[in-house]
């Protein structure tokens, strides 16, 4: 695989219970979540092939819940192009999309007239580019409880000026499809910056774009277990990744008894073909 291995930092926004969560495993891990669980914070990075190039994929998996607003301001500082989630079984969390654009959209104004803000990204510091970001009506799969049409969804991303699409995790329907698109919207925009100094070279902007040589897929995880708790400790739990036949076969972590415990989990994978 011929190339430098370049970061595109990816946030995941959109209403609690709508599926940020499952879309992000069903991407980075090829596996479907059952069970809904509040996420406070979630990173994972993933090693992927695009139109033939290699790519480190940050993926910011966000908590919907109003009370983390003001967090909300720091991870979209830090993105670069956003997958904004919307259930089509539920008419209010389509409802809500708005507020999560219009928040993208005054934050990125912000970092625009500050450009010095350290890891402000591509889409910051060129406000004559459009934030990337790719609207996804989930749950596709639920036809019979569909509250929200294809039609509507095409609409709003009409209106919002970004690219629509269905969804879902459990199916692993447009998955990758969702994501990728927003990196080669992000891949475009880094080539057509780089074009006035002479140096078309598709390398992040961010500070640490450029992963180079070997490295490794990984998960931290912020949870949230319900209950507000002081000095909250931290379980450190690696996954390592084995290659069976050819194919990559994650094994299973459990941690038992972290109700009130910051985790972080970090998958380790042997980089094959690099």
């Amino acid at each position: 695989m011929a190339g430098r291995m370049v970061l595109y930092k990816l946030v995941v926004l959109g209403d609690g219970g709508v599926g940020k969560t499952a879309l992000t495993i069903q991407l980075c891990l090829q596996h479907f979540v059952e069970t809904y669980d509040p996420t406070i914070e979630d990173q994972y990075r993933k090693q992927v092939v695009i139109d033939s190039q290699p790519c480190m994929l940050e993926v910011l998996d966000t908590a919907g819940q109003e009370e983390y607003t003001a967090l909300r301001d720091q991870w979209i500082r830090d993105g670069e192009g956003f997958v904004l989630v919307y259930s089509i079984a539920s008419r209010s969390s389509f409802s809500r999309i708005k507020r999560f654009h219009h928040q993208i959209q005054r934050v990125k104004e912000s970092c625009a007239s500050s450009p010095s803000y350290p890891g402000s990204p591509i889409s910051a510091a060129t406000p004559q580019l459009p934030v990337p970001i790719m609207l996804v009506g989930n749950k596709s799969d639920r036809v019979t409880e569909r509250e929200v049409s294809t039609q509507e969804g095409h609409a709003l991303a009409r209106e919002l000026g970004c690219e629509f699409v269905e969804a879902s995790a459990k199916n692993c329907i447009n998955v990758e499809k969702a994501f990728y698109d927003v990196v080669r919207v992000l891949r475009r925009q880094r080539q057509a910056a780089s074009r006035p100094q002479g140096a078309a070279s598709g390398r992040s902007r961010t500070g640490n774009g450029d992963m180079g040589g070997r490295d490794r897929d990984s998960h931290k995880s912020r949870r949230k277990d319900g209950e507000k708790s002081k000095g909250r400790s931290r379980y450190v739990h690696t996954i390592t990744t084995a290659t069976v036949t050819g194919a990559l076969l994650p094994l299973t972590a459990f941690l038992a008894g972290t109700s009130s415990a910051s985790i972080v989990l970090i998958i380790t994978t042997p980089v094959v073909g690099l």
